[in-house]
């Protein structure tokens, strides 16, 4: 095999492993969104609940969009909607009044303990047959991986 074989070979394997990367993910999620729609919840709603928890209560508008991948416009058309179902509360950020902070309501922790609920028991489902030490390679990769990503 010469060095160009071996190259070409590293890159299909490569490309390989980022669509399955994505593939995967698209379906947890997907697999997800079934398991809390009984709940009344899309995927944008519990997606973006679950993002301004782990953000922190008092995120930016633009930090949160930046998080959920989204461009800002769309993200207020989606705050709208949560805001008006009483899920969030929208606040002018006192350092800069340009600025609206994104506050959870007492509703959304409430629904928040339900949804790491079902995500836990899915992760159970899916992760329990995956050995230890597998566990543990693949999160150290995945941190590798992503680590390098918030590099480039």
């Amino acid at each position: 095999m010469t060095a160009a074989d071996t190259a070409d070979s590293h890159q299909q394997r490569f490309s390989a492993v980022a669509v399955l990367l994505q593939d995967t993910a698209r379906a947890w999620r997907l697999k997800l969104d079934q398991r809390l729609r009984p709940l009344g919840l899309s995927q944008a709603k519990w997606r973006t609940l679950v993002l301004v928890n782990r953000a922190g209560d008092g995120v930016t508008q633009k930090h949160l969009a930046d998080l959920m991948g989204i461009e800002g416009p769309t993200l207020v058309r989606l705050l709208d909607r949560l805001e008006a179902d009483g899920w969030v509360e929208r606040r002018v950020c006192p350092r800069d009044r340009r600025n609206r902070l994104i506050h959870l309501s007492a509703k959304s922790r409430d629904m928040l303990v339900r949804i790491e609920s079902v995500a836990a028991s899915l992760r159970t489902e899916v992760l329990s047959d995956v050995a230890a030490d597998d566990l543990e390679t693949f999160d150290r990769v995945l941190r590798h991986i992503r680590t390098h990503l918030d590099a480039v």
